[in-house]
C-alpha cells in the first residue's frame, strides 16, 4: 500500500482511484462496508485525515482515538487498500467550502473516479456539506458518489462510540464483534523501568498517548511483532495502567510475551486485546505480586489456547 500525505503534486499514475472517505477510527464493520463498496471500480483507495479533526477543534478533550495512524494504516493494508491518502487536517483544509473541497482536493488534486461515504458523512466549512451536496458536486466535477447505509447488528448501530463503551467496560470481545477484528494498540517498544525483567516477567513497554484507554487492568493478548528479526505472532498477558504498586505513573501498556527470548526495543508491536482478566491491584509486597502474575499468565494461556 502506498501512502500519500497531500493531495497536491500527484503523478498521473497516482490518480483515478475509487476511494472510501472518512475518519475510519477503529475501522469497524461499518467502515469496512464503506471500503468494500469502493472496490472493483479502479485502484482501491482511502481518503482520511491526520490528525483527526476532533484533535484540531477540541485539542483539550480527553483522548478518544481507537487507533493511531500507524495502526490504521496497517489495518487498511490488510483490507487490501492500495492507496492511502492521509490528508493533513488543519484549519485551512477545514475552512474550504464544500465546493472548494470537491473541486480542488477530490477532482483536481486526487483525481478520484468514485467516492464512497457513510450516509451521515459531512464535509466542508462548518460541516455544511451533505452527501446530497457531494453527489451534486461529483456530477459537476467528474466523479461518482455512493452513500453506504449505516450498519446495524442485531438491531444495534455499529459505531466508534459503542466500541469505546465496550472497551471502557472491559468487554474486548464485544468490541471485536463490532470491529470485525481484535482491538489493537500498535507502536514502538520503549525503554521502561525494567521491573518486569527483575520479577521474572520481562515486558515490552508501549505508549498509549492520545488513545482512548480500554478498562485498566490485565488482559490476555495476542502480540504481532511487526519488525525486526523475531517477527511473528505470540501469545501473552499485558497490563494496561498506571502500575499502582510503584507510585504515580502515566498509563502505559506492558506486554509479556510467552515463550519469547530476545530484545524488542525499537521494534514495532501490534497488541490485540482478547479477554479482560482483572483490574489493577496493590499487593502486600512483591512476592504476592509475582504470585498473581503467575496466575494471570496461566489464565491467559488457557484462554488463548481454547
Amino acid at each position: 500500500m502506498r501512502i500519500y500525505h497531500h493531495w497536491q503534486g500527484l503523478q498521473a499514475c497516482d490518480r483515478g482511484a475509487s476511494v472510501a472517505m472518512g475518519n475510519f477510527d477503529g475501522l469497524h464493520l461499518g467502515h469496512q462496508r464503506v471500503i468494500d463498496l469502493a472496490r472493483g471500480r479502479g485502484p482501491l483507495g482511502v481518503i482520511t485525515f491526520e490528525p483527526h479533526p476532533r484533535e484540531v477543534f477540541a485539542p483539550d478533550a480527553a483522548p478518544f482515538r481507537l487507533m493511531n495512524a500507524e495502526a490504521r494504516a496497517n489495518r487498511l493494508a490488510k483490507l487490501g487498500v492500495e492507496r492511502l491518502y492521509e490528508l493533513p487536517f488543519d484549519r485551512a483544509l477545514a475552512g474550504l467550502s464544500p465546493e472548494d473541497f470537491a473541486r480542488d482536493v477530490l477532482a483536481r488534486g486526487l483525481g478520484v473516479s468514485h467516492v464512497v461515504v457513510g450516509a451521515d458523512f459531512r464535509f466542508g466549512r462548518g460541516r455544511s456539506g451533505t452527501v446530497a451536496d457531494l453527489s451534486a458536486l461529483g456530477q459537476r466535477f467528474g466523479f461518482a458518489v455512493t452513500a453506504a447505509d449505516l450498519l446495524t447488528v442485531e438491531g444495534l448501530e455499529i459505531s466508534s462510540t459503542a466500541i469505546r463503551v465496550a472497551l471502557s467496560e472491559g468487554r474486548p470481545r464485544d468490541a471485536a464483534t463490532m470491529l470485525g477484528h481484535w482491538h489493537r494498540i500498535e507502536g514502538e517498544v520503549l525503554h521502561g523501568d525494567k521491573r518486569g525483567r527483575d520479577l521474572g516477567f520481562p515486558t515490552a513497554n508501549m505508549s498509549v498517548n492520545g488513545l482512548h484507554l480500554p478498562r485498566l487492568g490485565v488482559y490476555a493478548v495476542k502480540v504481532d511483532v511487526l519488525s525486526g528479526p523475531q517477527k511473528g505472532t505470540y501469545s501473552g498477558a499485558a497490563s494496561l495502567g498506571v502500575r499502582p504498586m510503584f507510585g504515580e505513573n502515566r498509563p502505559n501498556l506492558e506486554s509479556h510475551l510467552f515463550d519469547f527470548a530476545g530484545e524488542l526495543y525499537g521494534e514495532h508491536l501490534s497488541v490485540a486485546f482478547v479477554d479482560y482478566l482483572r483490574p489493577e491491584m496493590v499487593f502486600d509486597g512483591l512476592p504476592a505480586l509475582v504470585a498473581q502474575m503467575d496466575r494471570d499468565c496461566a489464565r491467559a494461556r488457557e484462554i488463548l489456547t481454547t
